[in-house]
């Protein structure tokens, strides 16, 4: 067991899950220059027609707002997802909205998309290319969802908000999710049906193609572990024909789950924290479950991004064969502490 690990059990869980977040990954960020030193872990791996520098990529969710992008890279993530980021900035969900589940090494949350807002992350993201004056750096993703004003039913208002943020963030992205998965902004889940998906990828393809001078940005779109298998299959049919019809470049999968099957914490006080998705180690079976499933229906040529439960080099080795070409993590880095993406990666890839 790790000092972070003996310190995170005994002290860590005594502060509030979410000022612990902000506080650590100030550290992360104060200690930057020092990480970034120790060089990239890894072997380059080939997908979404760029080089990244290793496997292993941070989640979204962890960097919402696009303040940490390099200090996340120097940690030995090679890839770093910023988001979610909407069309208009908003505070999400009332406080708490964010709980640990130790004994499931599991985090249950209900942020519900709090961020900045498209323009001032795009900003931010304009700041740091003329920061970095094309220095490399981890490959960048930007994740976008829907304003939670923004009725759901409404199908023109849906396409326009993630007009906004494609329009805006597009440029300085090295790919693009769009985020239809999350369970903590009401109606966001309905967008998966493939009626609705379909034209939705469409637009936020031609907002993308016409925002980034010629550039084309590769696009993907992220899925719940608590569809049905039937409905995996179709999303699966969806991104091959989007894929055939130069919309679609990949699939991440999975997002937190809505299911409370097999924890280990009690029900009472699970129940006790109430609604929200479940990300970590309870994830781990379905996740390698959807991800094999969709390699299976949708051939070699897409590319697959596996999220949800990794924790271990095993986890990642499994994920890895089950047809995943690139990884992200979260819950378990915030468990395992600094060092852990580094272990990962050498395990995974060696």
């Amino acid at each position: 067991m790790t000092a972070y690990r003996v310190l995170f059990d005994r002290l860590a869980t005594r502060v509030d899950p979410e000022r612990a977040h902000h506080a650590g990954f100030r550290a992360v960020r104060a200690g930057a220059p020092v990480l970034g030193r120790l060089g990239v872990p890894g072997r380059p791996v080939q997908a979404l027609g760029t080089v990244f520098p290793n496997v292993l990529g941070m989640a979204a969710g962890f960097d919402k707002n696009a303040v940490g992008i390099d200090a996340l890279g120097a940690l030995g993530f090679g890839h770093v997802e910023v988001g979610t980021v909407t069309g208009r900035a908003q505070p999400g969900n009332p406080q708490p909205r964010l709980f640990r589940l130790v004994e499931d090494r599991a985090v249950l949350n209900r942020m519900g998309f709090n961020n900045d807002g498209a323009e001032v992350v795009a900003a931010r993201l304009a700041e740091r290319a003329r920061r970095r004056g094309g220095r490399p750096g981890p490959v960048l993703g930007v994740n976008i969802g829907k304003s939670k004003v923004v009725p759901e039913d409404d199908q023109a208002a849906v396409e326009a908000d993630h007009e906004l943020s494609a329009r805006l963030l597009a440029p300085y992205a090295d790919y693009l999710v769009v985020n239809v998965s999350s369970p903590n902004t009401p109606g966001l889940r309905s967008l998966q049906a493939v009626e609705r998906l379909e034209p939705l990828l469409a637009h936020v393809r031609r907002t993308a193609d016409a925002a980034s001078g010629g550039r084309r940005v590769p696009l993907l779109v992220k899925i719940a572990p608590d569809l049905a298998d039937a409905d995996i299959d179709a999303v699966a049919d969806l991104a091959v024909a989007g894929q055939r019809d130069g919309v679609l470049d990949g699939l991440i999968a999975t997002n937190t789950t809505i299911s409370r099957d097999g924890l280990r914490t009690p029900a009472a006080e699970v129940e006790a924290l109430g609604a929200g998705g479940i990300s970590g180690r309870p994830l781990t079976a379905r996740s390698t479950e959807v991800v094999r499933r969709l390699r299976e229906r949708v051939g070699p040529g897409l590319t697959l991004v596996g999220v949800g439960g990794i924790s271990s080099v095993e986890d990642a080795r499994d994920r890895l064969a089950a047809g995943a070409d690139l990884l992200q993590a979260y819950t378990a880095f915030v468990y395992e502490g600094p060092g852990w993406p580094r272990r990962l990666v050498r395990g995974a890839q060696a």
